[in-house]
């Protein structure tokens, strides 16, 4: 775009054939403002290995450092939107670049007035984008729980961290007891789906299906769907639940999500109902009821109560997760409840399989494209650079940035990188690339700590195609622990935790899943702390080989980076690090190209 002033800036493009490209072409490096940077080339004309689709990595349950019970969560333009019952008191919603919310931006974005029928037990919120508008649908009463209805508050812009209405309470004719609704929007119609009662007394709740003229009015009678009427379904009750559900839909089969037996008990499990393709949603003999529950307790993972789930895409469109809450204890009840993930999984009949919820010690591989921004959700600044919001530090340190682009000027270009909180910029080179050919740019950037903030990438010439921004980086609690290796928190190492390596060789992090655009030498910055009075030796191991690394003393709050060279490949990287010589806390693992050696 022009900005006016005979300066061309960027030309935006989505990364849509993420798959498509080989690795192949060229490295050089050059030297600026004392950051190295280097520049590396993919020629897109071989189509049998696949484009960097970011670093990828591992992570862990939970989602997030509070209680998330009942979560519900969006995706749209490079973020994730989480609410959940927030104590039952107000409705909050989380905004995060990944399933990981420890680091998220945290607004709770409406109180109820005092003294009103929609005032108390606020209850499961629903955040959806319907027909051009976000909304969020919630349950409340006035104190007593036989009063539960649904309501809807409607954004008034397109942030859904920003203001949202009131706009009443969403019925039906009968105006009984509902709880848990969301919208279904089906060969362009639209339903509501939710939790009821048949009648004023708490015996059992079911699933209920009413169309819908706008995302705020419901238009026709419900129709019941499903109850609990299978033996795992009843357990913990009278009363009996099939509530939170969730929509589902892949390959022209949809999918109503739901859980049964009591929230309060570890049984709380996972079923689904089956819509016949082609059917009316309608029609209750349309429905079929899949056998047994989709997910239930894993007592060998001390896993309880998983349930009240909801579905969101990777960011890159190619998988489905299921995200739903569940407890430590088989006696947490309603307490401990935190939101965690798990990829869905398709039989050979095309039926969902959530399979068994992880400990929480289990090392997961994250969503495909995690980390990756993709340029269109940048926002254009007056002075002709985009500005990528999501970044977040919580001590001043330096971060890594890895650019894709491509650059058919037939001159070398340049891009300019800084963080809102720091002013630092420092120049990124970006040679030329020929037709589909992909190039890759990584700059060390300052960013300071303490605040949520944005990057700024600003290129100088025209015909430069920005597709991706990323941040490659690793978390030591997300990735596998072994012997005295454990996750602890503290409010200086991102994501609030870091990883304690206690000294000797069973101690070790191991990172898995590790992809970089090309193979080649890289360099590995470790972001650690020594905790003992003098230097501290730690082993860094790649592919057979192994490299020692010297930590400076410091203390627990003093994070130092240490870096390493290492041979990586272009995808499935592991990368141990353990055999300290004294304890150290391990906080994270981040990637850049080093000068590729003549």
């Amino acid at each position: 775009m022009e900005n006016g002033k005979g300066k061309t800036h960027f030309r935006v493009i989505s990364n849509k054939r993420s798959r498509a490209a080989a690795l192949g072409g060229l490295a050089a490096a050059i030297l600026l403002v004392g950051v190295i940077i280097v520049l590396i080339q993919q020629s897109g004309k071989e189509t049998n290995l696949e484009l960097y689709n970011g670093i990828g990595g591992t992570f862990k349950n939970t989602l997030a450092d509070i209680d998330t019970p009942d979560p519900s969560i969006a995706y749209k333009d490079g973020f994730y939107y989480m609410t959940f019952t927030h104590n039952g008191a107000d409705v909050m919603v989380m905004k995060s670049r990944t399933l990981d919310f420890r680091e998220a931006e945290r607004k709770v974005v409406w109180y109820p007035p005092v003294g009103t029928r929609y005032s108390q037990s606020i209850w499961a919120p629903e955040i959806q984008f319907v027909r051009g508008s976000w909304y969020i649908y919630f349950a409340a009463d006035d104190g007593v729980n036989e009063n539960h209805r649904m309501y809807a508050l409607q954004a008034l812009s397109d942030d859904p961290m920003g203001e949202y209405e009131f706009k009443g309470q969403v019925k039906d004719e009968t105006d009984k007891w509902a709880i848990d609704g969301l919208t279904m929007e089906l060969d362009g119609k639209l339903y509501f789906v939710w939790s009821g009662w048949e009648g004023d007394v708490n015996i059992q709740q079911n699933t209920y299906i009413a169309p819908m003229s706008d995302p705020l009015t419901i238009s026709g009678p419900r129709v019941k769907i499903g109850e609990p009427d299978q033996e795992w379904e009843r357990q913990g009750g009278p009363p009996y639940i099939h509530e939170g559900q969730a929509i589902l839909q892949k390959d022209g089969r949809t999918f109503i999500a739901y859980s049964g037996a009591g929230s309060w008990t570890p049984f709380y499990s996972i079923g689904a109902l089956a819509l016949t393709k082609g059917a009316d949603p309608l029609d209750p003999s349309s429905w079929m009821k899949l056998p047994g529950p989709l997910m239930t307790q894993n007592d060998a993972g001390s896993v309880y109560g998983p349930g009240h789930n909801t579905f969101a895409p990777s960011p890159d469109g190619t998988e489905l997760w299921n995200i739903y809450h569940a407890t430590s204890s088989p006696f947490d009840g309603w307490n401990n409840r935190k939101a965690r993930a798990a990829r869905v999984e398709w039989d050979d009949s095309g039926l969902p399989v959530l399979g068994e919820p992880a400990p929480l010690e289990e090392a997961i591989e994250a969503p495909s494209g995690s980390g990756l921004i993709r340029a269109e959700h940048g926002k254009a600044d007056e002075k002709g650079g985009l500005l990528f919001a999501g970044f977040y530090s919580a001590v001043d340190t330096e971060a890594v940035i890895l650019l894709q682009y491509r650059n058919r000027s037939g001159a070398e270009a340049s891009a300019s990188l800084a963080f809102s909180g720091s002013g630092e910029t420092v120049a990124v080179a970006l040679p030329a690339t020929n037709g589909d050919e992909t190039g890759y740019a990584y700059g060390i950037v300052p960013i300071r700590g303490g605040h949520h903030q944005e990057l700024r990438v600003e290129v100088s010439a025209a015909d430069v195609e920005l597709m991706t921004v990323e941040r490659p980086k690793a978390e030591a609690e997300h990735a596998a622990l072994r012997g005295s290796a454990e996750a602890q928190d503290h409010p200086d190492y991102s994501g609030g935790r870091a990883v304690y390596v206690g000294a000797g060789e069973e101690a070790a992090v191991t990172f898995t899943n590790l992809n970089t655009p090309k193979s080649g030498k890289y360099q590995l910055r470790l972001s650690v702390a020594g905790l003992s009075e003098g230097e501290t030796e730690l082993e860094v191991a790649v592919g057979g080989k192994t490299e020692k690394v010297a930590v400076p003393a410091g203390g627990r709050g003093v994070i130092q980076v240490v870096t390493v060279d290492a041979e990586l490949g272009s995808g499935g990287n592991t990368i141990t690090i353990g055999s300290a010589s004294a304890a150290v806390m391990l906080d994270r693992l981040e990637i850049a190209r080093v000068p590729m050696p003549k």
